[in-house]
């Protein structure tokens, strides 16, 4: 089975050639590389949670720890989870990742 980006899951169109993409840009998850593969993803596409900008129930939402408190309710964040077992890398090594140059 293949392993779904947020935006293909999500359905929101802010993947790079999206349909929103004229009128909300493209979603930072969709562009951030340095999560490249991380759960085997594209970009930060299966580790959202971490990205500031994202969207959420239709809205944009603003940075980490604003939002995680609704990421961890979200069926997709819980399916990649899932989905990732034991493999699953915690927020905090993803922020970590995300400081590195």
């Amino acid at each position: 089975m293949k392993k779904l980006n947020c935006w293909e899951y999500k359905r929101c169109g802010r993947e790079s050639g999206g349909i929103k993409v004229h009128e909300l840009g493209v979603c930072p998850a969709a562009s951030e590389e340095k999560l490249d593969g991380i759960h085997g993803g594209e970009n930060a596409g299966r580790s959202c949670w971490v990205i500031a900008g994202s969207m959420c129930g239709g809205k944009v939402q603003g940075t980490f720890a604003q939002k995680y408190g609704n990421c961890v309710i979200c069926d997709f964040f819980n399916r990649a989870k899932k989905e990732e077992g034991s493999d699953f890398t915690l927020s905090s090594v993803l922020l970590d990742t995300l400081e590195k140059k």
